[in-house]
């Protein structure tokens, strides 16, 4: 292939969307971002305006990768997408959105639905086709059984349940189609040992009909389209290839490869997955196929992180974005300053970060954040600090966990926006007590997108040759101060114990706000 050949990349996340152009050789020459918001319109959902967040950041970020690379849009060999997942977007036969989009794990609407359908299949008909036997707030059929039960007319006039990039991939080819990855998340419609929808179960919640064709994440899935190419400025009849979710496309580009890597993303949210010899069932945790045959993983998440930090800014950081306003200091950076006047164990609180329920280890919807150990003694940085240090402990429960299944981390890679924060980093390589490996290239999903592109249109061959693109520049170690090794110890069995003393009280207080939600 011509050597001033690109391959284009975009990522919709769940606050932001990025796109980045590249060369074969793993070169950015371009990269693009644009902002959005989640809505929450009450308490337990949470929704993206699909036209607007998903379809609008792509053809901006496009429109804007094309006019700073001054790139031919000729010389693009194609385009692949990822986005957040799974998500729920029911789409009328022309596929217009019906409703605004229900987005993963953090929106946990479908809590009865979740309990409907582990009556109807119990878990062992659950474990047999999904490797797993409890449904989440992460699954995507549950939600679409809630569309069923409290929007009827949505829901007959549906022709498609979209994820995130499958909108993508429609709206750019006029095709309705999802990789074989993100297909896992439609739990149970979706048999990951089979690789196939599996009719009997999709039949309890809608019809075949309405579920996108099936497909590897690298395959070339369709061609953007006259009409697509008008409103994003790429060529016609470019390629595009079926991408993924988001969290699998930042693996590879980290270069998530050998049995026993895993990467850690830190956003938003926790995400992980980390590759098996073989395609695992699990009681904690999801497993599924990856982007290719043969390459199979586990994986977790925790509903919460980034989010958590971005919600103390926003409440009680006015002081810091004030400042950010009149210096130009971010607001961030300022709050990890007062953290850093803390101390380690954060003066003894305790928080669980459990802000939107929880996803891994033990899937409660339910669970409730909670701030434990207040005095008159404490500051503002030591309650970030404590926030910080929670993610770790949840990070340390999966890990622990996971290890008890047998599957055993054996080289782990960090990703997200958390490598833009040093202290929070290193609080995570203390508490597991594990070295964490630092990429080179901290893009994220998007250039794990470029990277199929690259092997959907036949530059690479195998995807162990996503090393060529992928660096490491270095590594966080964990803490040899034995005194700092206790007080996260401590701290750890305090984490534990206290969701499991509290649990209970979180299921009423959860009804509570429902009822109160209710009535407001």
């Amino acid at each position: 292939m011509p050597c001033n050949s690109y391959v284009l990349g975009v990522d919709i996340g769940t606050f932001s969307s990025k796109g980045v152009l590249v060369k074969l050789d793993g070169t950015v020459v371009a990269s693009h971002s644009v902002p959005h918001d989640v809505k929450i319109p009450r308490l337990g959902f949470a929704e993206h305006d699909a036209e607007r967040d998903w379809w609008g950041d792509f053809v901006k970020i496009t429109r804007a990768l094309l006019e700073k690379s001054q790139v031919d849009p000729g010389r693009i060999l194609g385009v692949a997408t990822s986005g957040i997942g799974p998500c729920v977007l029911p789409v009328d036969k022309e596929g217009h959105p019906l409703r605004p989009a229900i987005l993963y794990g953090i929106d946990t609407r479908a809590f009865a639905e979740i309990e409907i359908l582990m009556k109807m299949l119990g878990q062992e008909r659950l474990l047999e086709g999904s490797g797993r036997k409890e449904l989440t707030s992460q699954a995507a059929a549950p939600k679409i059984l809630w569309i069923r039960r409290n929007e009827p007319d949505i829901f007959s006039k549906t022709r498609w349940f979209f994820t995130c990039h499958s909108y993508l991939i429609f709206k750019l080819t006029k095709r309705a189609v999802i990789d074989i990855y993100s297909a896992a998340g439609y739990a149970p419609m979706f048999n990951i040992f089979k690789c196939q929808w599996d009719p009997e179960i999709v039949q309890m919640m809608a019809s075949q009909e309405v579920l996108p064709d099936l497909a590897w994440s690298y395959e070339v899935v369709g061609r953007v389209t006259r009409d697509a190419s008008h409103e994003t400025g790429l060529l016609e009849g470019t390629p595009v290839v079926a991408g993924t979710t988001d969290a699998a496309a930042e693996a590879l580009s980290v270069g998530l490869n050998a049995v026993g890597d895993m990467m850690l993303m830190v956003g938003s949210s926790v995400f992980f997955i980390l590759r098996t010899p073989v395609l695992m069932k699990s009681e904690r945790f999801w497993v599924s196929n990856f982007v290719v045959p043969d390459f199979y993983t586990i994986l977790g998440g925790m509903s919460t992180a980034g989010s958590i930090t971005t919600w103390f800014r926003d409440n009680f950081g006015e002081l810091e974005l004030e400042r950010q306003k009149t210096t130009g200091e971010d607001a961030f950076e300022q709050l990890a300053k007062l953290a850093l006047k803390s101390s380690v164990g954060a003066k003894g609180l305790t928080v669980l970060p459990y802000f939107s329920g929880e996803r891994t280890p033990f899937f409660d919807p339910t669970a409730k954040g909670v701030i434990f150990g207040l005095t008159l003694a404490h500051k503002k940085g030591d309650i970030y600090r404590a926030i910080l240090e929670s993610v770790a402990f949840g990070i340390k429960h999966n890990m622990d966990e996971l290890i008890e299944e047998g599957a055993v981390p054996e080289r782990i890679i960090l990703a997200g926006g958390i490598l833009k924060n040093e202290l929070w980093t290193k609080i995570i390589a203390d508490v597991c007590q594990r070295e964490f490996e630092v990429p080179c290239q901290t893009i994220g999903a998007s250039f794990g997108d470029a990277f199929l592109v690259a092997l959907g249109v036949g530059h690479f061959k195998n995807i162990s040759d996503v090393k060529e693109w992928a660096k490491i520049k270095g590594v966080v170690k964990p803490t040899t101060d034995e005194r700092e090794i206790k007080i996260y110890e401590i701290k750890y069995q305090l984490f534990r114990q206290l969701y499991e003393q509290t649990k209970e009280l979180m299921k009423k207080v959860h009804t509570l706000q429902e009822m109160l939600t209710i009535s407001d």
